[in-house]
């Protein structure tokens, strides 16, 4: 049987992680993030600190002109625990047992 993930099973932790599985791989800007999420700044950037401390994102911060961006991307390790995650789910809601 697959295992709960803790960080990713808090709910907007596990938003955060199916919009940025959905992008293949591709970064998202924390704007479009927050809207997806419908979080705070204060709140999605705690959560992507916990998230990016735990080796499952990546934050890239820089400037379109004067005007500051901030991009959240999958790493590789986050997407296999995101995948771990989704089985898990998968599992439960299933009923899958592992006799």
């Amino acid at each position: 049987m697959a295992e709960l993930d803790e960080l990713i099973h808090q709910p907007l932790r596990l938003k955060i992680m199916a919009a940025l599985h959905a992008e293949h791989g591709e970064p998202l800007e924390f704007s479009r993030l927050k809207a997806i999420t419908l979080a705070t700044d204060g709140n999605l950037g705690s959560h992507l600190t916990t998230l990016e401390k735990a080796g499952y994102v990546e934050i890239a911060k820089d400037f379109v002109g004067k005007k500051p961006r901030t991009r959240v991307a999958m790493t590789p390790a986050g997407r296999q625990a995101f995948r771990r995650h989704v089985d898990y789910l998968r599992e439960v809601v299933e009923g899958v047992s592992g006799d």
